[in-house]
């Protein structure tokens, strides 16, 4: 049995991070948040430690170290821009890190981290659970499988409608969340670039605090896309039934079913990790990118 701790308990992804340790065989022994709304512990590890002071969080993993009973792994689900010295504090801990995305906001954030990993020895992981939805899956076998020149083309578009509490929120703050395209496109960006090849051409063509588009080139694809949090922008049936999210990508005018098989996916990400056989650094850096770009065009 793996002993983990969780830095952003009190996140909205932490759950899913909670549940996946669980259904690992594995245990929390310890947690930290700022925010002490936490009652989702007693669903998962009720007798894990919490603390609400990043310093004494610290103190505790070296005391564990210390002792004889240092963690194995750190999960991150804190808010996107702490990533980066989160990630640092589980390797210093000699701890294997698994970080929410983006694992970073910067490309060069990744080389700092590169050789963290090799001064320490650890492995720094991410989720990317796009990689792991069946549906996805399939979509990459039948475009490696087809013709080697073909030239597929794409239209994403991810509508997620989110309150006014978001601008007020780390997320609503560029410096601190990427933005838009960063905070919910950075699993598609890696996705298509995955099953689609190499950046040829990331156009720009809208970008604000709500929503943002462009138009991307990949070597197997031309890619038009939208994200947005802006409810008007979700389809008039979606709204007539009262949800909240839209998900659309039409590859040469055929629809892309997945909006289901989400719910165990982290969990299947905590299970490669734990062979040795998830996504690190170098797996996210073309989304990095991409998303870098698309913010300070």
């Amino acid at each position: 049995m793996k002993k983990f701790a969780l830095i952003g308990v009190a996140g909205f992804i932490a759950p899913r991070h909670m549940k996946a340790i669980k259904d690992t065989g594995n245990t929390l022994v310890a947690s930290m948040d700022k925010f002490d709304s936490v009652g989702v512990l007693d669903q998962y590890f009720p007798k894990a430690e919490f603390f609400t002071e990043f310093e004494r969080f610290e103190r505790h993993l070296e005391k564990l170290k210390r002792e004889k009973q240092a963690i194995d792994f750190l999960s991150v689900c804190t808010p996107n821009y702490l990533h980066d010295a989160h990630i640092r504090l589980g390797l210093r801990s000699n701890a294997t890190v698994i970080c929410e995305k983006p694992l970073v906001l910067n490309p060069w954030n990744l080389d700092a981290l590169i050789e963290v990993e090799k001064e320490t020895g650890k492995r720094v992981y991410t989720v990317l659970q796009l990689r792991q939805h069946p549906s996805i899956l399939s979509l990459k076998q039948a475009i490696e499988t087809g013709p080697l020149d073909k030239v597929y083309e794409v239209d994403l578009h991810y509508i997620t409608s989110r309150g006014n509490w978001y601008q007020r929120s780390w997320k609503g703050d560029i410096n601190k969340s990427g933005g838009v395209a960063t905070n919910i496109g950075i699993h598609f960006f890696d996705m298509l670039t995955w099953v689609f090849g190499a950046v040829i051409e990331n156009n720009v063509i809208f970008h604000s605090d709500t929503k943002a588009s462009g138009y991307l080139v990949l070597k197997k694809a031309k890619i038009n896309w939208l994200l947005s949090i802006d409810e008007q922008d979700l389809p008039i049936s979606v709204r007539e039934h009262n949800k909240s999210t839209y998900r659309s990508i039409v590859i040469d005018g055929q629809t892309l079913d997945f909006s289901e098989g989400f719910t165990d996916l982290h969990t299947v990400a905590y299970q490669s990790i734990l062979k040795g056989e998830g996504f690190g650094i170098e797996d996210v850096r073309t989304s990095i990118q991409i998303v870098h770009e698309i913010r300070n065009k």
